[in-house]
This record gives structure tokens, C-alpha cells and sequence, in this order.
């Protein structure tokens, strides 16, 4: 697991004597003022590596929802590689299948499994394009995919068109003899292909958004 930097040691440490001193987690504006922080999305940025690394559990609906997490129920840290781009909009083109298999990530999240919920053969892209905003996925973020061949109907996938040689991330709706992979956005319109044409690559569990 990366070692935490300098800030994140610094938020995790004053967290934890804003806590014993007064009985409630501390607000981001506290931990800005606190740690010589001058914006509250780069808190929110270093919580958010906090939490994926088991230091903290954040509630984003809550007001100082931070807990902190003691070091002998940290959760365990699985590593998912970051394997390419997936366009959630018009397909674009991607590596073959059998080159995803075998590919080599130069990049690795690492999740506690309170995110991967337990599930393995994992693996993530990052996100290109728009057609799936009503679903909460912007342009930036990076989707957590299990690796199957197969789908319910209404399931977010990762979609490889066959002759066009390309990828894309939308619901899966089996229809007769053809898919239609609907955006979640109602811009765009559903791509329609011979389910003979269409191999699920994997279904979505989760997302991690992007934070600029």
C-alpha cells in the first residue's frame, strides 16, 4: 500500500485530537483551517485517499460524517489495476480483449474492501465522455468492473462491439435478437447491435469520482 503523505498525516493526526478533545469528527472547513489548507476539494481529495486506504469512513450525506477507523479493524486493501479508457458516449476504439487479459497497468488503485465489497476479478477504466451522467458517471471518473461475460437486463457494462472493434459503458436490454445499450442521458440516443456482435466484458460495482 503507498505510505501516506506529509498532509494526509497531518489531517488523519489532527482529526484524531479534534475527536479526543471534543467528542465529535471535525468539519472540512475545520480540518482547512487546522492543517494550513487553503481549499476544502483538496480535504475532500486527501479524505477520500484516507478512506480508500481504511484510515477513515466518510458519510457524504452527513455533516462531519468522518469516522476514524482503529488500526485493528482496518479493512484489508485490495489492489485493481487501471486498465484503459471506456466511453460512456460514442464507442471508441479500445485494445482487443486479449489484450486487456494480458495487459500490464502502470497504474493500481487500492480499495478496502468496504468498495469491493469482496468481489474479485476486478479491474477499472477511466471514463470518457458523458452518456452516462443521469447515472451519477462523469467524464473523469474511473469505473470498478467485474470481469463476466454475461448480464442482467438493465445492468451497466463495459460493451465491446465486435466489427466496429470498439467499447463502450451503458445498460445492457436484451431485445429478440438485438442489444440495445442505452445511455443514461437524454441527449443521446441507444446504440442498437446483433446480440452476436455484442460480448459483455464486465458489469459495474462501483464508481470512484474524479476530483479536480
Amino acid at each position: 500500500m503507498k505510505p501516506l503523505s506529509a498532509k494526509q498525516k497531518s489531517i488523519l493526526e489532527f482529526m484524531r485530537q479534534f475527536l479526543h478533545n471534543n467528542g465529535y469528527p471535525p468539519s472540512i472547513r475545520d480540518i482547512c483551517k487546522a492543517c494550513n489548507i487553503s481549499s476544502t476539494s483538496v480535504v475532500d481529495y486527501n479524505l477520500n485517499i484516507l478512506a480508500r486506504a481504511g484510515y477513515i469512513r466518510r458519510d457524504p450525506e452527513v455533516s462531519r460524517g468522518i469516522e476514524i477507523v482503529d488500526a485493528s479493524r482496518r479493512a484489508r486493501v485490495v489492489r485493481v489495476p487501471v486498465i484503459g479508457q471506456i466511453a460512456a458516449g460514442e464507442p471508441v476504439p479500445v485494445p482487443t480483449p486479449d489484450t486487456w487479459l494480458a495487459f500490464d497497468p502502470s497504474e493500481m488503485l487500492e480499495l478496502t474492501e468496504d468498495i469491493t465489497k469482496g468481489k474479485d476479478n476486478l479491474y477499472a477504466l477511466r471514463v470518457k465522455g458523458v452518456s452516462m451522467i443521469d447515472a451519477f458517471i462523469n467524464d473523469g471518473d474511473i469505473v470498478l468492473l467485474q470481469r463476466t461475460e454475461t448480464a442482467e437486463n438493465g445492468e451497466m457494462v463495459a460493451a465491446w462491439l465486435k466489427n466496429e472493434k470498439e467499447t463502450t459503458l451503458k445498460r445492457l436490454y436484451r431485445e429478440g435478437r438485438t442489444i440495445r445499450l442505452q445511455p443514461a442521458n437524454s441527449q443521446m440516443q441507444p446504440i442498437y447491435a446483433d446480440a452476436d456482435n455484442v460480448e459483455v466484458q464486465g458489469r459495474v460495482v462501483g464508481v470512484i469520482r474524479h476530483v479536480q
